[in-house]
């Protein structure tokens, strides 16, 4: 599952807020001077009303100072006291032409009256003349060198010209004459805190609290540099004391608050809001984060009304509207959403945060284009916008842009390195470009990062699970489900990961929710958590699964959009011979080559004109070769990662029938058919079931399999082949099993009966001769009572001795020589040749397969079954239960696939009171191993749930019997296909207690099972299941009454190769 996309949220916190100590702008007369130059000769009562002034001063009674001192001017006008203190006066009114006019006369009368500069500096400074401003402080702090308010007010002049570290020496140098100024301490580190100089600004803090332990903004200032330096419970601690030493300190309560909201503390966070908003019940900001803590508590409905109050009392504030929009999209309610987002850019054009979160509404609604251009907008704006390069890479990776996508990734992750989000989501890129080692690194960092990162540990349990780690997987989807209950991507994941260990612990009503969760999101139009490919294996009903399909092709139609591009159009002529086009990436070593790799080479060139398109690079194996070799055009598209080009390219070479492979299974690229670069798309073999897709014609099938009362499960028309629509390439890959050896030893050979069992030990070769002229050969005949009499004849090779081949298969050899000829021990092919053991060539050895090499008794009736385990389910094993009860000396022969399922299984069987040791598991072997062990069973029981496909054809070409029983899904049909068209249609049940009848039959009538044996030994090759050439031409007469249709003008029906 990708990612999810976190939009940031633009919370209208303010910065840290820290409440300036009052730094005299204006000094009047310092506290430790006289400037009152007075006359011996004054009277007392002069003295007496300045010192009146001063106190009106002080108190803020501005009018009655200044007329008190207007009376001391007439009285004297040379008087500096008087002129200082009405500079001060009329600077306090904001009249700053009457406050300069008398500094400027108190230097007339004293050119060295430091203060009156000052003063004056203040004026200029305020009218924003900072140069002549600064001027007047200098040049007060000349006069007088430990004038402490002029380094204090010239430190405030530099601050504000922009000059930090020259105003840190202003308030260094003031405190130097004065070091208990602790306001002074506090607003120098105010200073170095902007500065950066965190554990400077910390010690002027601590000293200024040293100084003065109730002073209330130290406290508060020292808790905003611990919050700076993530020091969060020392922040909060310091903000508590703060507002204890102030129960009115409205800054510090601001600070408790986004501190305690940072920690995620909700309660106490809105407890400091709300005291602060006692004290200032207007203020918009704190307001609008007050709405941010309900919205992160969920609180939804009262985080909107808190959002509206904040934008009713300040309807300028693009912040407000922004996590108003954030809420009303949460609400669902995405237009009027969409309209605060709007607003909010309105007020500011460069919002950089609106932007991007309107982007991602405009991405939900399918809107790529719009949405790219809004993120990259945002990153115009702010190009440190981590969430915008990670939103925007998301967009890119939707459109296949992988390496652009990945580049924003690792910016988002360069601006923000705790990114958690950017993190999981690069980890989805990097998946998608097969690194998944660099994925697995990339959710690993968000979880470090973010333990409770659910999505982060969901997508590790995903890569888990691609790998094969089914355990891992498991434990870290479950830990998903801890942290966020309400996940159904991981809840439906998990219940996969439990079929494929058949963990069957709660089934019932596992599958019940599951069903439960696909309901709910195809109600709501949302993309199923339950994958296309593995609908089959739970209890949906079949539009259910028809609609997970055509969800996930709907997907595909919307990534393709953005391309814009116009529609191809084609000719209804033919013009030549009938182009067919092949996609698929599974032309390697893949179970799909295995079965279809000489169908390209086997069509008839005088009639059809044949390309295959490779979605993956080169695997290096003679199965891709063979394809690129016998195909007329290979053309390889994994180094075309764009889905445009691609069916650019395939238009190109003008392909008639274009036709997929892959449906959703790993590797496709259904966006090239969204586009539709030919004129009929069918869908062949490598899916089985319906895509779902309105840009998908047809289906090749047959009637067993897809009967045309089972036609509304697919989007598709069904296209039926004259016999089944499976195929197998078993004739030309695995020619040296047509014939066989039965070994035998001359002592041990009969058994009671005088008949000799033939899937004891095997002997097969390309070449028997060798063996066959030094050997002694005995050619057994036997007529068996079936519904009919069958003559059965075996050729048996008859050793004095067996002991050298069972020395060799105990110990482990490579092989062992008998009577001079060489015998490989069917186990080592692997260390004699890989090429070979993976099916590329055929062995030129001659190799002994025996039941003593995977543990099976010799005397047993071997039930066996090869499929992955996901595709048993309780039903299934219980049907098996009863089969091995019902069957005396019988056992189960299984394989570990994968090997954590087998001791599940056998728990659960023996819960069904089946005795241990009736089920006998095999590690999963190479192609070659694990068609030619095969031979070794008697029968094969198919798992109805999802039948055996490509196992169903290995286990025949060895000429073993398979029991079927077919259901409704396509999964569920293939098996019956096979066997009708093989002649065996006796091996399909009809009801599970027939299924069970038929192999009880089986293993009990030892000459039924010789009959049936017998039978499927001969139609292997007498019937058309393994002949790859007829199937071939069946195919072109499929692909000729397509193009009939199409040229006709006709849309697509449901059609057969051969007509009625």
């Amino acid at each position: 599952m990708i990612t999810k996309m976190q939009p940031q949220a633009n919370v209208a916190v303010p910065q840290s807020v820290t409440t300036q100590p009052q730094a005299q702008q204006i000094v009047g007369v310092p506290a430790n001077a006289v400037i009152l130059k007075m006359s011996d000769l004054q009277q007392i009562s002069t003295v007496g009303l300045l010192e009146l002034a001063h106190r009106e001063y002080q108190a803020g009674d501005y009018e009655s100072a200044e007329h008190h001192c207007m009376q001391l001017w007439r009285q004297d006008s040379t008087n500096t006291g008087v002129l200082l203190l009405l500079s001060s006066i009329h600077f306090q009114c904001r009249r700053l032409d009457k406050s300069a006019h008398f500094s400027t006369l108190a230097i007339k009368q004293n050119p060295l009256l430091a203060e009156a500069y000052s003063n004056l500096g203040n004026v200029y400074k305020e009218r924003g003349q900072l140069q002549e401003a600064l001027e007047n402080y200098r040049h007060a702090v000349r006069l007088k060198p430990d004038f402490i308010d002029g380094y204090i007010n010239l430190a405030a002049a530099l601050v504000a010209a922009g000059d930090m570290e020259q105003a840190v020496q202003a308030y260094v140098t003031a405190l130097q004459y004065n070091p208990d100024l602790y306001c002074v301490r506090s607003d120098l580190g105010n200073l170095l805190k902007a500065l950066g100089r965190l554990d400077e600004a910390k010690a002027c803090y601590l000293k200024a609290i040293e100084t003065r332990p109730d002073f209330a903004v130290a406290w508060s200032n020292l808790g905003c540099v611990f919050n700076a330096q993530s020091e969060i419970w020392l922040a909060i601690h310091h903000f508590e004391k703060a507002v204890a030493l102030d129960p009115n300190f409205l800054d510090a309560y601001i600070n408790l608050g986004n501190v305690l909201k940072e920690a995620r503390i909700f309660d106490r966070a809105v407890a400091a809001y709300l005291r602060a908003l006692n004290l200032s019940p207007n203020n918009a900001v704190v307001h609008g984060n007050l709405a941010c803590v309900y919205y992160e508590q969920g609180l939804i409905d009262l985080a909107i009304d808190t959002y509206r109050r904040a934008i009713e009392l300040q309807q300028n504030f693009p912040d407000a509207y922004c996590n108003l929009a954030n809420a009303l999209k949460e609400k669902g309610q995405v237009t009027d959403a969409e309209e605060c987002y709007n607003t909010a850019l309105r007020l500011c054009p460069s919002h950089a945060d609106s932007l991007n979160n309107l982007a991602n509404i405009k991405r939900e609604q399918g809107y790529i284009e719009e949405a790219t251009r809004l993120y990259l907008k945002a990153l115009e704006v702010f190009p440190e916008f981590a969430a915008a390069h990670s939103n925007l890479a998301s967009v890119l990776q939707q459109q296949g842009k992988l390496n652009e996508a990945l580049m924003h990734y690792k910016e988002a992750i360069r601006i923000q390195p705790t990114f958690a989000d950017a993190y999981s989501n690069m980890g989805n890129t990097l998946k998608e470009m097969q690194d998944v080692a660099g994925a697995l690194q990339c959710y690993t960092r968000a979880i470090q990062i973010n333990p409770a990162f659910a999505d982060a540990h969901s997508n590790l349990a995903s890569i888990h699970k691609d790998s094969g780690n089914i355990p891992e997987a498991i434990q870290s989807y479950r830990t998903a489900l801890k942290l966020k209950p309400d996940f159904p991507d991981a809840y439906c994941n998990l219940a996969h990961c439990l079929q494929i260990v058949c963990d069957w612990t709660d089934y019932e009503a596992r599958m019940k929710k599951l069903v439960s969760i696909v309901a709910e999101q195809l109600e709501k139009n949302r993309l199923p958590s339950v994958h296309p490919h593995h609908s089959m294996l739970y209890p949906l009903t079949h539009d259910f699964r028809k609609a997970i399909a055509a969800r996930h092709a709907n997907l595909c139609l919307e990534k393709v959009q953005v391309l814009h591009k116009t529609p191809y159009k084609f000719p209804r002529d033919l013009q030549g011979r009938l182009r067919i086009g092949y996609v698929s990436s599974d032309f390697g070593n893949h179970p799909t080559s295995h079965l279809m790799q000489s169908v390209p080479g086997l069509h008839d060139r005088t009639k059809v004109e044949i390309f295959c398109y490779a979605l993956s690079p080169d695997d290096g194996t003679t199965f891709r070769s063979k394809i690129a070799r016998e195909a007329e055009h290979f053309i390889d598209l994994s180094q075309m990662p764009c889905n445009g080009k691609a069916a650019d390219k395939i238009y190109g070479d003008g392909i008639h029938i274009l036709v997929n492979m892959n449906g959703y299974t790993k590797g496709a690229r259904n966006e090239i058919f969204a586009l539709r670069p030919a004129p009929v798309q069918v869908m062949w073999l490598g899916y089985p079931g319906t895509s779902g897709a309105s840009y998908m014609d047809y289906l090749v099938t047959d009637a067993v399999t897809s009967p045309v009362e089972l036609a509304s499960q697919y989007s598709e028309k069904l296209a039926y082949m004259p016999h089944t629509y499976f195929v197998g390439d078993h004739k030309q890959m695995f020619p040296h099993l047509q014939e066989r050896l039965i070994l035998s030893d001359k002592v041990k050979s009969h058994n009671n009966l005088g008949s000799v069992a033939d899937n004891v030990a095997v002997i097969n070769a390309t070449d028997l001769s060798p063996l066959v002229e030094n050997t002694d050969i005995k050619e057994i005949k036997e007529i068996v009572r079936a519904a009919r009499p069958v003559e059965i004849s075996l050729k048996v090779a008859e050793l004095p001795t067996t002991t050298p081949i069972e020395t060799m298969i105990a110990s482990g050899q490579v092989q062992t020589s008998v009577n001079g000829v060489i015998l490989q021990n069917g186990l080592a092919t692997t260390q004699t040749n890989n090429k070979a053991a993976t099916g590329e060539e055929v062995p030129q050895s001659i190799v002994i397969t025996t039941r003593q090499q995977y543990g099976l008794p010799d005397d047993a009736v071997v039930y066996c079954n090869f499929n992955q385990l996901y595709k048993i389910d309780p039903l299934t094993l219980h049907m098996w239960v009863y089969i091995l009860k019902h069957v005396p000396n019988s056992v189960l022969w299984l394989l570990r696939f994968p090997a954590v399922g087998e001791p599940n299984l056998q728990s659960t069987a023996n819960q069904l009171g089946l005795p241990p040791g009736r089920i006998i598991f095999s590690n999963v072997a190479a192609k070659e191993e694990h068609v030619r062990r095969g031979q070794l069973a008697d029968v094969c029981l198919d798992t109805p749930l999802c039948n055996g496909h490509t196992t169903s054809m290995d286990i025949l070409w060895t000429g073993t019997p398979v029991v079927t029983l077919p259901g409704e899904t396509l999964a569920s049909r293939v098996a019956a296909s096979q066997l009708n068209t093989l002649g065996c249609p006796e091996l399909i049940a009809r009801t599970r207690q027939e299924y069970q009848d038929i192999a009880v039959r089986l293993g009990t009538d030892r000459e039924y099972l010789k009959a049936i044996r017998a039978k499927v030994w001969t139609a292997r090759t007498d019937s058309p299941l393994f002949d790859c050439k007829a199937y071939a031409t069946g195919l072109e007469m499929l692909y000729n009454r397509m193009w009939s249709r199409h040229a006709r003008g006709d849309r697509p029906d449901h059609i057969q190769a051969l007509e009625k």
